[in-house]
């Protein structure tokens, strides 16, 4: 018997190549290699049906296959881990494709199903995200981590790296307590045809000043779902967030 129930897929892009950090994917936490954390937080969802890393090294397939994940083999000219994404998906002929990003060693399985799930509540819907209260000033006011503004429905308006809304007439230290500020996490899911569809669109403009590859969907006049989760994640840009990542994960060990 035929499901009706569609293909959902998991990539996680990942590069040796890295000005601040190369190597990253391969980067030892707690004695396991990064992109093992990911995939195996990645395939905690519920809703997933496979994951697969798409990387251009062998070093990193090799990683993968020791730990007994799957990898899909993408050329190294790809330019962007949306574009390596694509043509991952293309091979495994998925209807909806997650992209997590290879430098989230413990994003919330949580996280990835209801970014899933605002993305399957409406037929509609081409793309999701999601974003989590921002309930910290340092990250209110870095231009490294992004915020997102969303319209009633849950409709990304804009995302930045500065602190938005402007808020007149607030002095910057009640900023937290005068508005609900949401920080943007690293996870898209996409129909597969919007996929496809997106790696062919040129850099816009708001792309461009940004570096948020996001703004090119918005550009296009397309919408993004976002949901709204508990759950915040550490990203990996350089060596020692490292250090950040393993004293999570050791809070977590005492709490089991």
């Amino acid at each position: 018997m035929t499901s009706n129930k569609p293909k959902i897929v998991a990539i996680i892009p990942a590069r040796y190549a890295s000005t601040r950090f190369p190597g990253k994917p391969l980067a030892l936490i707690a004695g396991k290699p990064m992109i093992q954390h990911v995939y195996e937080r990645v395939a905690r969802a519920g809703k997933i049906d496979e994951v697969y890393v798409a990387t251009d090294d062998s070093r990193i397939v090799e990683a993968v296959e020791e730990f007994g994940g799957k990898s899909i083999m993408t050329s190294s000219k790809l330019k962007s881990g949306t574009d390596r994404c694509a043509a991952a998906a293309r091979k495994v002929g998925a209807e909806i494709v997650v992209n997590v990003q290879g430098d989230e060693p413990v994003i919330s399985p949580k996280t990835i199903d209801a970014a899933v799930s605002v993305l399957k509540s409406s037929r509609a819907s081409l793309m999701s995200t999601a974003a989590v209260p921002i309930d910290d000033p340092a990250i209110l006011f870095s231009e490294n981590a992004v915020k997102v503004v969303i319209d009633k429905t849950g409709r990304a308006l804009y995302f930045t790296r500065s602190t938005i809304p402007f808020l007149r007439g607030v002095s910057s230290d009640n900023y937290l307590e005068s508005f609900g500020f949401l920080k943007h996490l690293g996870i898209y899911v996409y129909r597969n045809s919007f996929l496809q569809k997106l790696k062919k669109m040129r850099e816009t403009p708001l792309e461009r000043a940004e570096k948020l590859e996001q703004l090119r969907v918005l550009e296009n006049g397309y919408s993004i779902q976002v949901a709204v989760v508990e759950g915040d994640t550490i990203s990996v840009d350089v060596p020692s967030d490292i250090d950040a990542v393993e004293t999570y994960l050791a809070k977590l060990n005492l709490k089991k």
